[in-house]
């Protein structure tokens, strides 16, 4: 099969994303059967929620480490 869908947990959140791309361009190009469409988006679902998951405890980290006192994205302050 062309499409390299397995259960296993990503490496890390860039790996999950290399996937995830992969799958996209795969089911994007119309170029799957039925079956290999339905596990790669089964695949994607599971990349997601893994990404999400990998996010949401960084985001934890960044607020232990910041005090609990995240403020606002602002552009004008990244320029700095």
């Amino acid at each position: 099969m062309a499409n390299n869908v397995n259960a296993q947990a990503p490496e890390s959140f860039e790996a999950a994303m290399a996937e995830l791309a992969q799958l996209v361009s795969q089911m994007e190009a119309g170029q799957l059967p039925l079956e290999a469409s339905v596990a790669a988006y089964a695949r994607g679902s599971e990349l997601v929620k893994y990404c999400a998951a990998q996010l949401d405890k960084v985001e934890s980290q960044v607020k232990v480490l910041e005090g609990d006192m995240l403020k606002p994205f602002s552009a004008d302050e990244a320029a700095q």
